[in-house]
């Protein structure tokens, strides 16, 4: 068994009361009283129950995290960036991925409901906002990140997407482009669909250009490569003469197939914009023209909102919504 707080009561020789001033309100006890206590639980190795302390008190420090891939670098900034705010705010992040697969995310939220977290941020999937609004109509504050709900129901913190896209589209028309490729996929992935929506846009306020989709099973570096080395076997006359990728890890695999099969040269025959700005879009082997995403502020914005949620639920609470900003490098 454990040391418990009645043990370190017996030590000290005083209540339970005694020790619990001294472990949660010290400035209630005499600064002798608190060194004598405290020297017993010390000698004692007495750990204190969070857990069980927020559960009496109906309140955890925990906030959990749900994002759709802790591969993307993207992802990983945000979470960077809520945990750092959590911190400021006393607050513990419990960061979980669902690989965009929606029993993944209702096991993640079942567990964050049990365990009676603060608050859930959260880049849910199509079929999950039925159990996010259950979630919330029992009491949990949940705050949609990078995304919105499309009944606006949630507050959330996103981008611009459809504005992101028309930015990087424009770039490679405003570049002389005409057939521009849009990779990405599924579809299903509202931020895609976003971006492909701000693509057609731009591309219809230009005579003659075009926006072909080539779609893909995911947002990773291996399915740009695999579209990559299709569009190098393609003839000038029918490959396109920019492309626009939904994000950075697919245009770094678009590049290196570029770069390993050697056939057009980057941006001369085929110019590349990618989207989130991540970490190493400037050291790839060609620096990435990219739509830059604040994504470490929408991270922390995230946490500002579902502890301003927590404090006052009934209250009427934002929608934040940041613009992209095209960064401007050498594939394009």
């Amino acid at each position: 068994m454990g040391v418990n707080m009645r043990d370190i009561a017996t030590a000290a020789g005083v209540s339970m009361g005694t020790v619990s001033n001294v472990l949660n309100h010290p400035e209630r006890v005499s600064p002798k009283l608190v060194e004598r206590v405290q020297s017993h639980i010390l000698r004692l190795g007495y750990v204190r129950n969070d857990a069980a302390r927020q559960l009496r008190a109906g309140r955890s420090d925990t906030v959990g995290l749900v994002v759709l891939d802790l591969r993307n670098p993207f992802f990983t900034e945000v979470a960077r960036g809520a945990e750092l705010r959590g911190e400021e705010h006393g607050l513990n992040l419990m960061v979980t991925n669902s690989n965009d697969r929606t029993y993944r995310e209702l096991t993640h939220i079942d567990r964050f409901e049990e365990q009676r977290v603060r608050g859930v941020l959260i880049t849910p999937t199509p079929g999950g906002m039925e159990r996010l609004h259950r979630l919330r109509d029992n009491g949990t504050p949940v705050v949609l990140v990078d995304r919105e709900s499309r009944d606006l129901s949630f507050p959330s913190v996103s981008v611009d997407d459809v504005a992101g896209g028309y930015l990087a589209t424009k770039h490679l028309l405003d570049s002389g482009r005409r057939h521009i490729a849009f990779v990405g996929g599924p579809l299903s992935i509202r931020q895609v669909a976003d971006r492909l929506e701000g693509a057609q846009k731009a591309a219809a306020e230009v005579t003659g250009a075009t926006v072909e989709f080539l779609g893909t099973p995911g947002l990773t570096v291996g399915a740009g490569r695999d579209v990559g080395r299709t569009l190098c076997e393609r003839d000038a006359a029918t490959r396109p003469d920019g492309v626009f990728s939904a994000n950075d890890l697919l245009a770094v695999g678009l590049l290196q197939a570029f770069v390993m099969i050697g056939k057009l040269a980057i941006p001369d025959d085929i110019a590349l914009v990618g989207y989130d700005d991540i970490d190493f879009a400037a050291s790839t082997v060609i620096p990435l023209t990219s739509v830059r995403q604040p994504a470490e502020i929408i991270g922390a914005t995230a946490v500002d909102l579902l502890v301003e949620i927590a404090d006052n639920p009934t209250g009427t609470h934002d929608r934040v919504v940041f613009q992209p900003e095209l960064v401007i490098r050498d594939t394009a």
